[in-house]
């Protein structure tokens, strides 16, 4: 065991960053099939649905993501008087909460609405939207840019929808910055750029976040007779439109319409590993003696043949220390070092954090 320590200075130390990526498919399948509604978590206060990649009462389920429905305050639906929303409150409620973590606020402290192309002050705002949140342990620290599409029916009924439609976070190149939540961009109908654009603008996407924001007009025009509600009829309820389901349907009856049209979600993750390497250099002079008692025998030094010969000792473990000396990481090497005042040589240490 050694009595002295060795002082690592800047010199000794560099700190890196490696970006990992995992490839993350979501089948309709499992959104909507596999587990018919076992892997589909609605609550009491009805504010959110929450799908599991397996019927989430078993332990082995991992969530997937959230769904829920916002309603702006200025928009066409919330202010229906013939009928009254359901749940108007609490779909203004989720729209308002998502924007200000999102979106942010105004000079006039008022909260922002979200934009189809992510413009703050004027622009073409979406104010019937679906959210959908993925969870942390699919997206990890961010989406990787330029990876995410996402797969939906808009067409037919709510028995056999029809019209494959996916969107692309196609400006991925150009993402937006003007958001608390960190990066994000635009999510458009194409990937391909055709006629200087890339389709229309349907939604944003939030990196770091992992948050897709939708507008309900993909479902074709809000009043479109494409039935829109869970694809067994018999569990109902259905409705004529997307409109008819964000006025006359609950939150997580919405949710429900939208997640059995939803075919694919692909994008990869990112997972950021920061690491620190120290270089514990040692001397020719450095550790060879040691203060263990083992490392004596009738007052001779069990490693030394003759007298004349110089100390000697063998490196098997070392300890980090921070400058006020509290521990930080031990390492230990699979085979021993022979040191002695003839040879130097370099450890290697990297901290993953």
């Amino acid at each position: 065991m050694a009595s002295t320590y060795k002082t690592l200075t800047n010199k000794d130390m560099v700190s890196t960053k490696t970006l990992l990526h995992e490839a993350i498919p979501v089948t309709g399948a499992i959104v909507s099939g596999t587990y018919g509604v076992n892997n589909i978590k609605n609550y009491v206060h009805g504010m959110f649905q929450s799908v599991y990649d397996y019927p989430y009462l078993s332990s082995s389920a991992n969530h997937i993501f959230d769904l829920t429905v916002g309603l702006a305050s200025g928009s066409q639906l919330s202010a229906s008087s013939t009928p009254v929303p359901t749940q108007l409150a609490k779909k203004c409620n989720m729209y308002n909460e998502m924007a200000q973590v999102l979106v942010g606020f105004n000079d006039s402290n008022s909260i922002e609405q979200f934009d189809k192309n992510g413009v703050q002050v004027g622009g073409t705002k979406m104010k019937d939207v679906f959210f959908v949140n993925l969870a942390r342990l699919l997206s990890k620290d961010e989406i990787k840019k330029g990876t995410f599409q996402m797969s939906m029916l808009t067409g037919g009924t709510c028995v056999t929808p029809t019209g494959p439609f996916t969107v692309y976070d196609s400006t991925a190149l150009t993402y937006l910055t003007n958001s608390p939540a960190g990066e994000y961009t635009v999510l458009h109908t194409s990937s391909v750029l055709v006629g200087g654009d890339y389709g229309d603008p349907v939604g944003l996407l939030y990196y770091q976040a992992g948050i897709v924001v939708l507008t309900a007009s993909v479902f074709g025009h809000m009043n479109t007779a494409n039935y829109f509600g869970p694809n067994d009829a018999s569990s109902g309820p259905n409705y004529k439109s997307v409109r008819g389901s964000l006025v006359s349907g609950s939150i997580s009856g919405s949710c429900a319409g939208f997640r059995n049209r939803i075919t694919n979600i692909q994008f990869n993750n990112t997972t950021e590993l920061n690491s620190t390497i120290y270089f514990c250099r040692v001397n020719h002079n450095d550790f060879n003696y040691s203060s263990n008692p083992t490392y004596l025998s009738e007052s001779k030094i069990r490693v030394k043949t003759d007298a004349s010969d110089t100390p000697k000792t063998f490196i098997t473990k070392g300890i980090l220390l921070s400058p006020d000396n509290v521990p930080m990481a031990t390492f230990s090497l699979s085979n021993g070092i022979e040191n002695d005042s003839n040879t130097e040589f370099s450890l290697r240490v990297r901290l993953d954090y």
